[in-house]
């Protein structure tokens, strides 16, 4: 379970004697099991069924799996509506984003620390009570009235109801003492673990307020326009006559004014669009791939990147993978595009999967701790640990080496990742082209993630390398 930093805010109430000794599902060390898979006989489409099934996500979260899992899990065990889902999926996702207020609200509100799945409920319900954007999706006194509900309805919260009951009314009646009290603790004003402030602080000493704020936004909807089938210029034209607000935000990207369903996106379905970060979008133009090349799509799940390549040139690319599983949506993406390519499930510091035919292209999207895409996956920031840098770090030094041995001379790698730390990107380039005598090109280095118009994407590295003929 991920450890949090101590709060120093201690409730308004009178000493009292030396506390008994915890329950076991108080210690830290021990994981109680979460009984996710109960049915609670709630109604599908009520805000109570939703708020249980997302707590039971976050509290998973909390154990150490990551959000999407968590939420598949979820759905996989109960009766849920499309409309459950979006909405469970909704509440989980502003649960992530404000777990450091909401943690700091309930430290300070509730008695004595709550059993993980009550946790998750109050965590839940006041992300829904204090959204920062004065957007909540519902009123205040719906969302206790509903999560009181919830609490009654599942065994390990019911015992909890009259406390679940008594912390969110008091949240209502106290608001902005509350607020102003436990936004002096920078895990609760921003929302990330104090590690990973310190080392967005370090990195980033002028920006650092502006990327924090940034990852705690929800995401845009970006496509990708598939050159192969259509223009920019025919493709807004396209969303124009469906009603559909748009915003051209790179040479092939487009940012949704409003998201949706990628099914009701037009041309989704036939191949026009992918959904694609916008600073994603920047590594197949960076390969400068022709017609005829050997490409190779090294880490390549779920293959946005692979797409992207094959739409730009007739290209023979392999993409590979560690993970067969994920290289099957990989396979998923090329059939809905019309495109081909050769997948492979191995590990990139591997060699025994080479054919020994050199490579003219080399993409390596190395694994990284993925700080720079926090605002698309909330959870990471609570799941990283301090010491994932340097052991990341070190497994994606192993890859780019591995992979640099395959490229044909004259050929370039492209190396990519999606970390702000520059131990995994700077760092790690520089002593990469030090190491194997490699030649650095032009590339953008370092995008720090950034929102507003005519730009909008996520916390990338760049930097290409070619090798000497």
């Amino acid at each position: 379970m991920n450890k949090r930093p101590t709060l120093s805010i201690k409730s308004p109430v009178k000493s009292k004697p030396a506390a008994p000794k915890l329950r076991s599902s108080h210690a830290r060390d021990l994981k109680p099991a979460l009984q996710t898979s109960f049915q609670t006989g709630l109604k599908a489409d009520s805000l109570a069924f939703s708020l249980i099934g997302a707590a039971g996500a976050v509290a998973q979260v909390k154990t150490g799996t990551n959000l999407p899992q968590a939420l598949a899990q979820v759905w996989g065990r109960q009766d849920t509506t499309p409309q459950a889902r979006g909405a469970m999926q909704d509440i989980a996702y502003r649960a992530m984003r404000q777990l450091g207020q909401s943690e700091a609200l309930i430290a300070l509100m509730a008695p004595k620390a709550p059993e993980p799945l009550v946790a998750a409920l109050l965590s839940c319900a006041l992300a829904l009570m204090t959204a920062p954007d004065d957007t909540a999706p519902y009123e205040e006194f719906t969302v206790v009235d509903q999560t009181v509900t919830a609490a009654d309805a599942h065994p390990d919260t019911a015992r909890a109801k009259g406390m679940v009951n008594a912390v969110l009314r008091r949240f209502l009646r106290e608001r902005k003492a509350l607020l102003d009290a436990v936004l002096l603790q920078p895990v609760a004003k921003w929302n990330y673990p104090q590690w990973w402030i310190d080392a967005v602080k370090s990195a980033w000493p002028q920006e650092w307020q502006a990327v924090l704020a940034t990852g705690n936004q929800p995401p845009p909807l970006t496509l990708r326009i598939n050159a192969r089938k259509t223009s920019m210029e025919q493709y807004l034209a396209t969303l124009a006559e469906a009603g559909m607000a748009a915003e051209q935000i790179g040479p092939y990207a487009v940012r949704l004014e409003k998201p949706l369903g990628v099914h009701l996106i037009p041309g989704f379905d036939q191949g026009l669009v992918s959904v694609q970060d916008a600073g994603a979008q920047l590594a197949a133009p960076l390969l400068d791939v022709q017609d005829g090349m050997r490409v190779l799509d090294a880490c390549a799940a779920p293959g946005g990147k692979t797409c992207h390549i094959l739409e730009l040139a007739e290209a023979q690319v392999t993409a590979l993978d560690a993970d067969a599983k994920r290289l099957t949506r990989v396979g998923e993406n090329l059939e809905r595009l019309q495109l081909q390519a050769t997948l492979k499930p191995a590990e990139a510091q591997s060699s025994g999967w080479w054919d020994g035919q050199p490579f003219d292209r080399i993409l390596a999207d190395v694994p990284c701790t993925a700080s720079g895409i926090v605002r698309r996956h909330p959870d990471i920031r609570w799941l990283r640990r301090k010491g994932d840098t340097l052991q990341l770090a070190t497994l994606s030094g192993k890859i780019l080496d591995n992979l640099w041995q395959m490229l044909a001379p004259g050929g370039k790698l492209l190396f990519v990742t999606c970390s702000l730390w520059p131990q995994e990107s700077e760092a790690q380039a520089a002593a990469f082209a030090v190491r194997n005598q490699a030649v650095r090109l032009d590339a953008p280095g370092q995008l720090l993630p950034a929102g507003g118009s005519g730009q909008d994407h996520d916390g990338l590295f760049y930097a290409l390398f070619q090798k000497n003929a």
